[in-house]
């Protein structure tokens, strides 16, 4: 029999904020486990109240150094619709561009520096690089691209300034994104290398039986808009979000879990993205991911660095088509009058679903606001997955078994940082 054991993990290694881990085993059955965020909260709702619609883009966007631009695109989408504003062509396709930019560096980190550390051996991505500096630098030319690309079309490679109500305040010109072409087209055949790479990897065998959500696009592999989809359940949408998920506090963490209001966590993401999309791939990444050796989609979260390499392809492919197509619009940005009401949307960061919603007054104020991360949605099922996954490996020592769980968690890739600011502020008298 298992001894009753306590297995703690106080620093998560390689994952983007400070959060820890705690297991606790009884009668060789794991009783809890527990991811404490412990990163203290940052209250951006309250501070959103009283701030002018056009300020929301840039400050919202400082909630993540690594996924700025979901932000941004969640809350111009989401304000738009309070002014019941819909962009279209040619602004429309700029934002995917804009997003395809924030995917391919943030996939691409999390593949090299932060992932394939746990399947190769490694401690961090440093000590990987020592050993395989090739294979890192590939991944960070990669990353570059997508940098190069953000700061063409969002002003600045990490928090962009460029994007606006309606639009952007400034489109690129046609000669600054066709001199990246050629960088892009080098990334997109790394890209493949990258897919190549990941397939032949071992992952554990574990496949929970998830509830899947994402958004899902009548014709495209979902970013910026479609219904929410589910594994399990019908389809909603973005102003009914609030009706059907609902956040939870829970005394071990800074952060809120999110779950069904009719009960049960659930899983977003790359692996819940390409189960309910797996048709609406680019050709380029669809044919990757039909030939790389892996079944996909898949439900191993571990296997989510394969994944994350097809949506690699998938943006990065998209991002040349852009490209060699793009025609400079006649104005960089449509007039979003300001109007008294809601609005709600949903895109996909790279880590998954995030939602934004707004009430805003006939002056174009923000009196209240919502703001529901990926990692948020995750936080709870990346719990279950602990207690399922747990049992198999409680004979090993506990140096090994903390390992095992660490992978784990970072196959979610969590963004703590932006999971610590949901918490409600009161102000009590003294």
């Amino acid at each position: 029999m298992t001894a009753d054991r306590t297995v703690k993990v106080d620093y998560l290694a390689r994952v983007e904020g400070e959060g820890a881990l705690d297991l606790v085993v009884k009668d060789g059955r794991v009783t809890e486990a527990r991811l404490r965020i412990f990163e203290p909260p940052r209250f951006f709702e309250a501070f959103l109240r009283g701030k002018d619609r056009a300020d929301v883009p840039d400050l919202t966007a400082r909630i993540c150094g690594i996924c700025p631009i979901a932000y941004q695109m969640s809350s111009v989408h989401a304000l738009e619709a309070a002014s019941g504003v819909v962009v279209g062509e040619p602004i429309r396709t700029l934002r995917r561009l804009l997003y395809c930019g924030e995917w391919i560096e943030s996939h691409a980190l999390h593949i090299y520096l932060l992932h394939a550390p746990d399947f190769l051996g490694y401690e961090s991505g440093l000590s990987l690089a020592k050993d395989h500096p090739e294979v890192v630098k590939g991944g960070l030319a990669i990353k570059k691209a997508g940098n190069d690309l953000v700061e063409i079309v969002g002003g600045r490679p990490i928090h962009p300034v460029s994007v606006r109500l309606g639009g952007f305040t400034r489109a690129p010109r046609k000669r600054e994104l066709a001199a990246l072409l050629p960088r892009l087209e080098r990334a997109l055949e790394q890209s493949l290398d990258t897919v190549r790479f990941a397939a032949g990897l071992e992952f554990p065998a574990f496949e929970p039986d998830y509830d899947f959500v994402a958004l899902r696009h009548p014709t495209e592999y979902p970013m910026n808009e479609g219904e929410i989809a589910s594994s399990k359940q019908p389809p909603t949408t973005a102003a009914d979000y609030e009706r059907h998920f609902e956040e939870q506090h829970v005394a071990h963490s800074n952060a809120l879990q999110s779950r069904r209001v009719a009960g049960g966590v659930y899983k977003v993401g790359p692996l819940a993205r390409l189960w309910l999309n797996f048709d609406r791939l680019h050709p380029t990444a669809l044919t990757a991911a039909r030939t790389c050796g892996v079944p996909l989609p898949t439900r191993n979260p571990f296997a989510s660095i394969v994944v994350r390499a097809i949506e690699l392809v998938h943006a990065l492919a998209e991002a040349v088509d852009i490209v060699r197509t793009y025609e400079e619009p006649d104005r960089a940005w449509l007039d979003v009058p300001p109007a008294a009401g809601r609005g709600a949307a949903a895109t996909e960061a790279p880590r998954g679903l995030l939602y934004h919603r707004y009430d805003v007054d006939d002056c174009g104020k923000i009196l209240s606001a919502k703001i529901v991360p990926p990692t948020a949605q995750n936080q709870g099922r990346i719990e279950e997955d602990l207690r399922e996954f747990a049992p198999g490996f409680l004979h090993l020592p506990a140096p090994e078994l903390t390992w095992k769980l660490e992978q784990l968690v970072r196959a979610y890739d969590p963004c703590i940082s932006c999971a610590t600011h949901f918490l409600k502020l009161r102000l009590l008298p003294g």
